[in-house]
C-alpha cells in the first residue's frame, strides 16, 4: 500500500490547526450567530461550542495518538464500532466539509469581487488545490503565513474596537436569548472550532504522532478559543448584539464604529487571507478522508493513489475539487454552513462514542472519559437544534450514505464487512 511521509512535528500540526480554524467563526459566523442567540447570548453559546470542541478534541487526540494515520473518525470508528459507523463518519465528514469547502470559497469571492463571487470562488479552489498537490510540506508552509497575516490582522481589530471604539461593558450583560436560540447558535459557532480535525486526518505525516497529536490538537483549539473570546466581546462591546447581528462584515463594522474607516480594507484583506487558509487546510484534510475510504473500497479504489514524487492524494484532492466546484455554481454562504455543522456534529459524535470504547486513560489527569460521554451528547444536542432546513438536509444526506453502504454490502459482503471493532 502507498503511504504518506511523516514530515509534520508540533509546531506544524498546530499551525495547520489554526489555519483550518481561524477565519471562519469570526469572519462569517459570528452574525448569523448572534440573531440565533437573540442578543449577547453570542458569547454563552461561544462558550458552550468552545467545550464541546474541547471534548472532542481530547477524543480525537487519544484516537489519533492510537491510530495514526490518515482518515481520522472514518478510521477510528471502524476500529472501535465497526465498519458502519466508520463508513458514516467518513461520509458525514466528505460532504459536510465538502459544504464548507464551498462556503469558505463562496466568502473569499464575496469579499473580493461581491459582483462576480461564484467566478472568484472557483479560481480560489483551483489555486488552493494546486498548492496542495505540490505536498503537505508546502501545505504547512503556506499555512504558517497565512497565519500570522490572520492573526496580525485580528489583533489589529481587537486593539483598534477596545481603545478607540465605544466599548461598553454593559452590552455584554444583554441576554435576550432562549435556550433553543443558544443550542441553535451554539450549533453554527462550532463550525468555526471543527477544524483542528485537520491535525487527526493528517495522521500519517506527522513524525511521532503518539507524542505529536495530544499536543498539538489542545494548543490549537486553545490558542483558537482565546482569539474568539475576546473578538467576540470587542464586537458585542462596540456594535451592541443587533448591530452585530444585523452585519455582513462584522470586524470590519467595528474598526468603522471605532472612527477608522480607513481600515475597513485591511479587515476585508485579512478576511480573504484568513478564508484563504481554512480553505486549504480544508481540501487537505477532506482529500485524506477520501483516500483512506477508497484504501478500504468504500468510495471507488481509484481515488486512493499517492503521487509517487510529492506524496500525496492527488486523485482525491482533484476529485474533492471538482465536487466544490459544482456546490460552489450551486449554493449558498449560510445554507453551506448549517448543514456542514449538521453532518460535522454527527461525526464528532462518533468520535466520542469511539473514545469511550478506549476505557480510563492513567497517563491523564482529565477525566477522559467523562469528556467523551459530554462529547457524545452535546454533539447531538447541537445538531438537532440547528435550523430545521440544515437538520432536514443534513440527516437526508447522512441516511442516503447510509443506505449506499448497505446496498454495497449486499452486494460485495466480503469488501463490506472489513475488521471487528477492538475492544
Amino acid at each position: 500500500m502507498d503511504r504518506l511521509a511523516r514530515r509534520l512535528g508540533v509546531p506544524d500540526a498546530v499551525v495547520i490547526g489554526l489555519g483550518s480554524m481561524l477565519g471562519a467563526g469570526v469572519f462569517v459566523v459570528f452574525a448569523p450567530a448572534a440573531a440565533a442567540a437573540d442578543g449577547a447570548g453570542l458569547l454563552v453559546a461561544l462558550a458552550l461550542a468552545g467545550f464541546i470542541a474541547f471534548c472532542n478534541a481530547t477524543s480525537s487526540a487519544r484516537l489519533a495518538a492510537r491510530y495514526p494515520e490518515s482518515g481520522g473518525t472514518y478510521v477510528y470508528g471502524r476500529e472501535r464500532l465497526g465498519p458502519f459507523a466508520g463508513f458514516l463518519a467518513g461520509w458525514g465528514f466528505v460532504v459536510g466539509k465538502t459544504a464548507s469547502c464551498a462556503a469558505m470559497a463562496l466568502t473569499i469571492g464575496a469579499y473580493l469581487w461581491p459582483g462576480q463571487a461564484r467566478l472568484v470562488a472557483v479560481g480560489a479552489v483551483l489555486a488552493v488545490t494546486a498548492v496542495n498537490l505540490r505536498g503537505i510540506a508546502k501545505t504547512a508552509a503556506a499555512t504558517r503565513v497565512l497565519v500570522f497575516v490572520v492573526l496580525a490582522v485580528l489583533a489589529l481589530v481587537a486593539v483598534t474596537g477596545a481603545t478607540a471604539g465605544d466599548l461598553r461593558v454593559d452590552r455584554l450583560a444583554e441576554y435576550g436569548g432562549a435556550t433553543r436560540g443558544v443550542l441553535t447558535a451554539a450549533g453554527l459557532l462550532f463550525f468555526a472550532f471543527a477544524g483542528y480535525a485537520r491535525i487527526a486526518t493528517l495522521g500519517e505525516e506527522v513524525r511521532d504522532p503518539e507524542r505529536t497529536i495530544p499536543r498539538a490538537v489542545p494548543l490549537a483549539l486553545g490558542v483558537v478559543l482565546v482569539v474568539y473570546l475576546v473578538l467576540a466581546v470587542v464586537a458585542v462591546g462596540v456594535l451592541g448584539a443587533d448591530r452585530l447581528a444585523d452585519s455582513a462584515a462584522p470586524l470590519a463594522d467595528v474598526v468603522t464604529a471605532a472612527g477608522l474607516p480607513g481600515l475597513a480594507w485591511v479587515v476585508r484583506a485579512g478576511a480573504t487571507v484568513a478564508v484563504t487558509g481554512v480553505l486549504l487546510s480544508l481540501v487537505a484534510g477532506v482529500g485524506r478522508t477520501l483516500l483512506a475510504m477508497a484504501r478500504r473500497r468504500d468510495v471507488p479504489g481509484g481515488l486512493a493513489a499517492v503521487h509517487p514524487t510529492r506524496q500525496v492524494p492527488h486523485r482525491a484532492e482533484l476529485a474533492v475539487a471538482a465536487v466544490v466546484i459544482v456546490v460552489v455554481a450551486l449554493g449558498d454562504v449560510r445554507g453551506a454552513i448549517g448543514f456542514s455543522s449538521c453532518t460535522v456534529l454527527v461525526y464528532y459524535a462518533i468520535t466520542n462514542a469511539s473514545a469511550l470504547t478506549l476505557g480510563r486513560d492513567p497517563a491523564r489527569k482529565l477525566p477522559v472519559q467523562v469528556l467523551a460521554a459530554l462529547g457524545l451528547v452535546g454533539c447531538l444536542v447541537l445538531a438537532v437544534n440547528l435550523p430545521l432546513a440544515s437538520v432536514l438536509a443534513g440527516f437526508g444526506v447522512l441516511a442516503l450514505g447510509g443506505l449506499w453502504y448497505a446496498l454495497k454490502s449486499r452486494l460485495t459482503p466480503s469488501r463490506a464487512g472489513g475488521r471487528s471493532p477492538r475492544r
